[in-house]
Formats: C-alpha cells, sequence, structure tokens
C-alpha cells in the first residue's frame, strides 16, 4: 500500500526549526541533514567502509541485541497468538555482530538482527565527535540502531524525534496521534519496546479484520530516507520503520520538553485504565468531566480563583509538590 509523501526541507537551521517545523508539531523530512558526517560519507563508498568506520569507535564489551528467526521475514512482532514475541533478546560484542551483518549480506532467508537503541556515548565512545547536529542541545543524547533488513511495527515514543540514516535506506509510514482508534493496539502488557504497537501491516492491512484502518490509512504519510537524510517525528506520531537494506545504521535523537521529575503520564495512563476504565458508564463519563476541568484545562485555570499559596497540585508545577502527591499515591498502593 502506498501513502502520499512527507514534506521535505533542504538545508535546515536551528531558527527555523525552532521557530517553524516544531510548532507545526508535524513530521517533516529533513534531506541531507547529515550529508557531512564522516560516517555517512564512508557508508556511501560502500558498506564495508561504513562498517570500518564505525568498527574505529567500537569496544569489546557486549552489546543488547535482538535475533529472530528467517521465518519472520524481518519483521519483529508478536507471535500468533499474541502471548509472547517471535524475537529473542541476547548480548554480543558489537564487532562480531557488525561483521555478521556484512557477511549475511547476501544471504536469501537471513536471521533478523538488530541493535537498538543504545546511547552513543556507550556503544561508539568518539563517535558524536565527528557526527552531530547543531539543531539540538548538545545535551541531548544521540543513540544508534543497527541490523539489516528488518521492519518494526507501527508504534509511538513519548518523546520528540529526529533520526538521521548513517547506512542504508529507511522508510517511514507516519499516523497522527489521533488515528489511535482506527491503529488496533496489541496488547498493552506485552510490547516489544515499552509502548504499545499496532497489529496492523501497514505494507499490506487486512482490512476485513481490521476494517477502521482504511480511515488512518486516509491521514498517513511516507517517505524514504537515503544515507545524510533525517526525520523530524513530533512527540506521540505513530511510526512503523523498515529497513530497506541488509546492513543500515540509524542515529536519533529523543527529548522531551515537559518538565522534569513530575511523573510519567503513561504511567497514570495505565492506572486509569485500571481505576476509570472498570467504572460504571455513567462514573466513566463523570471522570471525563472532572479531567477535562482539572487535567486538560478546557474551561481554564481551574485554581485561578485560589490564592497562589493553597493552589497546590492545582496550581503551576512544583517539585515539592509532585513528590508529595506520589507520596500520597504510594501510600494508598500499598494499603489498597
Amino acid at each position: 500500500m502506498t501513502y502520499p509523501p512527507l514534506p521535505e526541507i533542504d538545508g535546515i537551521d536551528r531558527r527555523t526549526f525552532e521557530a517553524e517545523v516544531r510548532p507545526a508539531a508535524r513530521p517533516v523530512v529533513l534531506r541531507g541533514l547529515g550529508r557531512d558526517w564522516p560516517a555517512v560519507r564512508a557508508a556511501q563508498t560502500s558498506a564495508d567502509s561504513g562498517i570500518a568506520y564505525l568498527k574505529r569507535f567500537s569496544h569489546p564489551q557486549p552489546v543488547s541485541a535482538i535475533l529472530g528467526e528467517p521465518e519472520i521475514g524481518g519483521h519483529f512482532f508478536y507471535t500468533p497468538d499474541l502471548k509472547g514475541l517471535n524475537f529473542v533478546r541476547g548480548q554480543s560484542p558489537l564487532g562480531p555482530f557488525l561483521d555478521r551483518l556484512l557477511r549475511d549480506r547476501d544471504h536469501a532467508r537471513p536471521y533478523a538482527m538488530a541493535v537498538q537503541s543504545v546511547p552513543l556515548p556507550q556503544l561508539l565512545p568518539g563517535f558524536t565527535d565527528e557526527n552531530a547536529t547543531s539543531l539540538l542541545r548538545a545535551s541531548v543524547v544521540p543513540r544508534m540502531w543497527l541490523g539489516n533488513a528488518i521492519r518494526v511495527a507501527t508504534h509511538y515514543d513519548l518523546m520528540e524525534n529526529i533520526g538521521v540514516v548513517v547506512m542504508g535506506r529507511r522508510r517511514f509510514t507516519l499516523f497522527p496521534p489521533d488515528q489511535i482508534a482506527n491503529l488496533y493496539m496489541g496488547p498493552l502488557e506485552l510490547t516489544p519496546a515499552g509502548t504499545p504497537i499496532s497489529l496492523v501491516d501497514p505494507d499490506a492491512p487486512d482490512l476485513e479484520r481490521f476494517p477502521r484502518f482504511a480511515e488512518a490509512a486516509r491521514s498517513a504519510r511516507s517517505a524514504t530516507l537515503e544515507a545524510g537524510d533525517a526525520i523530524y517525528i513530533p512527540f506521540h506520531w505513530w511510526h512503523a520503520v523498515e529497513s530497506l537494506d541488509p546492513v543500515n545504521a540509524f542515529v536519533n535523537y529523543w527529548w522531551n520538553p515537559a518538565p522534569a521529575d513530575m511523573g510519567n503520564p503513561y504511567d497514570a495512563l495505565l492506572h486509569a485504565l485500571v481505576a476509570i476504565g472498570s467504572l460504571p458508564e455513567g462514573q466513566r463519563e463523570v471522570y471525563r468531566t472532572v479531567f477535562d476541568h482539572l487535567v486538560f484545562r478546557r474551561n481554564g485555570e481551574p485554581a485561578a480563583h485560589l490564592p497562589p499559596d493553597v493552589q497546590g497540585v492545582l496550581g503551576p508545577p512544583d517539585r515539592g509538590t509532585a513528590a508529595r502527591m506520589r507520596a500520597t499515591l504510594l501510600d494508598s498502593f500499598s494499603r489498597s
């Protein structure tokens, strides 16, 4: 299935990114963002040159990796009964992992292999000194993804994201957050990487089993990135990722401008599923009204009528108040 293309920008700078791209909260391809990286130039020469460049920075300590049988066709996903995952996790020194990528590149049915989301200072010390972007603060830690021709199911991240293709090609298919009901999430208790994934294959959707996906498809956008190209994915946008070549490398930057130390909203969601989702319909509707007023501020600031020194958790975010509320919740959980 094909989708309309994402918009593209060539030659972006940090001012334009902060003033125009991020406020629009729409994904965009950033063509050539990493074209001058030495790693990209090495990879454009050949896969062997690209791997040799990465191995300049590698170390003998093992790193986490995932492995799937040839039968999965590179698609990391659930087992057919949705009770397990179709890959295993393990450890491997990076050098032999990279050598295996080169050795298997002409294999018709290779094992699916990936090293995913390892902080670059930990995986390849010194790599970021030669390969960096000026779009983001230096405090945003880049992460490396390595593998062969694999597919990652449609999922979302609880961060904003810029990703740069270093080696190979990658195809992204994206859906806005409001399509959640049309993407048919898998089990929340078991996920490949922490956040829910869609059960629908966007390349070949089964519309008899997943009929609402037809609506999601109408808002989907897609892009294929070459080495040196990048993509900006806003917070919570669903995205499927396919690595199109037998040797590939990808660097991404995750960050979240939300206040730190205020708690994880996803934890609150999981608790709400149990505490509110099980209520009778009428009571759920009452809580919808309460959340709209107190949490989502649909009627303005809910504590505007109170003096600032008594607004408490209804007032502006405050680490001390958040810590007290977490302590209250922990005490409540321990007694329930």
